[in-house]
């Protein structure tokens, strides 16, 4: 009977789910709308029709799944498997969510946080292949991230480990949505890219960028780096800042944790290698001179499908008879 696993991507819109063989490699996958508002029975009802629908198509007995993996945003009792509250679907407060799965399809379900499981199928079969050791930063809205050490995710002691966006790199900083002040996301995250540069034409800068904002009344990170690839001055004095201010978090987490490779996914990795180079150079400006660090910085592989494969890469880790 041929091992199968479950990888689902819970988000406050759609719901995404894929079918992984014992290689991880996709069998199929789908996506359906979460219908939040309707609450957590309807949802997770839903979500688990959909699992047996998927194994159906697949030409697949409920026999050949082995185990159900899920990720998404926390807050939560990940070891319990509850989900205490979640912005995008208000509906879910004190979910157990995995017994709710298990009591629906008949097999064990493991359950992480969003990042974490991204960050887990990138190490296991992406950007952090052939690595024991690495570090994950989401660029989005804000930044998330996940740390991978000695083979194992690092979640500590309440589970809230690789808050990785809230890192503190210049003390009595910008405002961050957490309550601090001086973290990388009020600095380097898509929103407060696109900040940055608002705030510096609004002050008088001169930049293309600025019909851009006079039209729309507001910016994006996307627009910052269209405008860097045409010559844009102000467009490339945003993105240094970005991009310093990942670098100087890339070294905090070397001396941290000591990486071999750390990598960065999210839709500002779309700017390709003028970030990326920018983020390289930083770090190699900045890091300490006594030693050659040997850390690789890079861009996820993996794409939207990132949620998916490393939920069903860690259903195989936790009851999969082995690892590939």
């Amino acid at each position: 009977m041929s091992e199968t696993f479950v990888g689902i991507d819970l988000g406050g819109t759609n719901i995404k789910i894929g079918l992984f063989d014992a290689e991880l490699k996709l069998v199929c996958k789908t996506s359906v709308t979460t219908d939040a508002d309707m609450g957590p029975e309807i949802v997770i009802d839903k979500m688990a029709q959909t699992v047996k629908d998927l194994v159906a198509e697949a030409g697949l007995s409920p026999e050949n799944v082995v185990a159900v993996g899920i990720g998404t945003p926390g807050p939560a009792k990940y070891t319990e498997g509850i989900i205490i509250k979640s912005t995008n679907m208000p509906k879910f407060k004190n979910v157990p969510i995995c017994q709710m799965l298990v009591d629906r399809l008949g097999v064990p379900v493991v359950f992480d946080n969003d990042a974490n499981v991204a960050c887990w199928g990138e190490y296991v079969v992406g950007a952090g292949k052939g690595v024991q050791d690495m570090v994950f930063f989401t660029l989005g809205t804000g930044i998330g991230g996940g740390v991978v050490s000695n083979g194992e995710l690092v979640h500590g002691c309440d589970e809230n480990a690789a808050e990785l966006g809230h890192t503190i790199i210049y003390p009595n900083g910008r405002k961050c949505n957490c309550g601090q002040r001086g973290c990388v996301e009020a600095y380097a995250s898509a929103d407060s890219t696109a900040r940055r540069a608002a705030e510096a034409i609004e002050a008088g800068a001169e930049s293309t960028l600025k019909k851009v904002f006079d039209e729309k009344g507001r910016i994006t990170s996307k627009d910052v780096y269209e405008h860097l690839a045409a010559g844009d001055k102000l467009a490339g004095e945003i993105t240094d800042g970005t991009a310093e201010a990942l670098a100087l978090t890339c070294i905090n987490m070397l001396h941290t944790t000591e990486p071999k490779r750390i990598v960065f996914v999210g839709g500002m990795i779309a700017a390709g290698d003028a970030l990326l180079k920018r983020i390289r150079d930083f770090f190699e400006e900045h890091i300490w001179t006594i030693k050659k660090e040997e850390v690789e910085i890079c861009f996820a592989t993996l794409g939207e499908d990132a949620g998916i494969i490393g939920a069903g890469a860690l259903a195989r880790h936790t009851y999969g008879q082995q690892e590939s």
